[in-house]
């Protein structure tokens, strides 16, 4: 390219930069998650309020008005350790769910003055996903431009959301449980998440370094918020219970044959175990009462040996682990009904000797 090119390309480029920043969002807006906040509340035993919230997420506003936010459920904050790690493990089940997404569409004629108005609120719709299930919800937002760069997207209202909706039911229950506590099945959502504007498509002087590319979204098992390295003894005592109670290993019918579905839990609770250097942790195997006690018995000895050779198979060391069974003879519910078979057949993890 010529130098007299160059310079017509240059006068060009300014031209039509204004064609690109038209429209009310301009290049698009990048979450700042470092600026912003995020927060439910629950309500336990009847009138008990706390208030958690999330530590990683990002989003975006395309220029169209097209909004994208995702959320790592591994980072929520409960401001205790092993409640997080049941919100985890028994709640949000993140080793299969690991994040929740977010999308809205800002209709632009109705921000079109934004910048003369300063602030606006107006009813979103817009589309959560968590869990597994997709649903249609509504929030009051406010908009407010903090400055030609930088514009604040709040709740005007708390955002409702049932716990039924999402197929969190029986998350909320284990909680319950291991807790000893009633938890209203509902939560009110508020958060401010603040967006900056993005350059992208602003003429450059020729002499400036190219735009950094935005910092990765870190992986859900790296945003969970815990202690690096080893756990206290406290810490992986709690954390074998609550692995207990996650109902979430399971075996092909009549089998010792771990199903697929079990890999992604069994892979953490590796991480967990090799956390936990100085314990030797006992696996045990237990059924229902359906069939003979004897074949139930042999059952459970040989699926939790199974759990053994996974685990060994993620870098566990031998001898570290042993397994036992008690078929039928230790249940936790009855086996009167589905439910209650289903709890029955488990996996549990504990200390050598606890």
């Amino acid at each position: 390219m010529t130098r007299r090119t160059a310079r017509l390309f240059a006068l060009l480029s300014a031209l039509l930069a204004p064609a690109a920043h038209a429209g009310p969002f301009g290049n698009g807006w990048t979450l700042d998650g470092g600026a912003s906040s995020l927060q439910f509340q629950s309500i336990k035993n009847g009138s008990k309020i706390e208030i958690s919230s999330f530590a990683t997420y990002s989003g975006t506003i395309d220029p169209s008005g097209h909004a994208e936010l995702t959320v790592l459920l591994d980072s929520v904050d409960t401001k205790v350790d092993l409640r997080n790690v049941r919100m985890r493990f028994l709640f949000f089940e993140t080793f299969e769910y690991p994040q929740a997404k977010i999308t809205a569409t800002i209709p632009p004629d109705m921000v079109a003055d934004l910048a003369e108005t300063r602030r606006k609120t107006l009813a979103l719709p817009f589309a959560m996903e968590l869990h597994g299930v997709t649903r249609e919800l509504e929030a009051q937002v406010a908009l407010t431009l903090i400055g030609d760069d930088l514009v604040s997207v709040a709740t005007a209202e708390p955002v409702t959301i049932q716990v039924a909706d999402f197929n969190l039911a029986a998350g909320l229950k284990k909680l319950e449980e291991t807790a000893n506590v009633t938890i209203v099945p509902a939560t009110t959502v508020n958060f401010n998440f603040i967006f900056r504007a993005d350059a992208a498509g602003t003429p450059q002087p020729a002499a400036a370094a190219a735009p950094a590319a935005p910092a990765p979204v870190p992986a859900p098992a790296s945003a969970a918020l815990e202690a690096q390295g080893d756990f206290s003894l406290e810490a992986c005592v709690g954390r074998f219970e609550i692995l207990s109670r996650t109902d979430n290993i399971s075996f092909e019918s009549g089998s010792a044959r771990l199903r697929s579905a079990s890999f992604p839990l069994l892979d953490q609770v590796a991480d967990i175990v090799n956390r936990c250097p100085g314990l030797d942790i006992v696996i045990a195997g237990h059924t229902d009462s359906v069939g003979d006690p004897g074949y139930n018995q042999k059952l459970s000895e040989l699926r939790a040996a199974a759990v053994v050779d996974y685990l060994l198979g993620k870098g566990v060391g031998q001898g570290r682990m042993t397994s036992v069974g008690y078929g039928e003879a230790r249940p936790v519910a009855g086996n009167g009904t589905p439910e209650g078979r289903l709890r029955n057949r488990r996996i549990e993890f504990s200390v050598e000797g606890g």
